[in-house]
């Protein structure tokens, strides 16, 4: 099972990398919102987690475009902020689930296990 990581703070990618690593997904990372949709692309992931705060563009900018091409790949957004407000712009963006900052180890391995289609393989670690 393939994720993309979509986050701009190298701690956060690490930390995340190895967790769900061990949980048996394989984990590709990419820091920069101005180039994510082409990370996408290349990428292919199965399951997208997704920063809202990212340089030189938002995560809900490239949610917003994501689902314009069409696509219906699970996308969880993370955000320090969790505001209503925030909540409200993620799902008129597309956000399959939301989820702030800081987060459980167990409560993010658990929301990526949600989002993973029915249809596909799991990895072992």
């Amino acid at each position: 099972m393939r994720v993309l990581l979509i986050e701009d703070e190298p701690n956060i990618t690490e930390a995340l990398r190895f967790v769900l690593s061990r949980d048996g997904w394989l984990v590709d990372t990419h820091a920069d919102g101005a180039t994510a949709l082409r990370a996408i692309a290349d990428k292919a992931p199965q399951v997208i987690v997704l920063d809202v705060m990212l340089p030189n563009r938002s995560g809900f900018e490239i949610l917003r475009d994501l689902r314009a091409q069409g696509s219906s790949v699970p996308v969880l957004m993370l955000t320090a902020r969790g505001q209503q407000r925030d909540r409200d712009l993620a799902q008129a963006a597309g956000a399959t689930a939301f989820m702030t900052k800081p987060f459980s180890n167990a409560d993010i391995v658990a929301a990526l296990r949600a989002l993973r289609p029915s249809d596909a393989p799991r990895v072992s670690p």
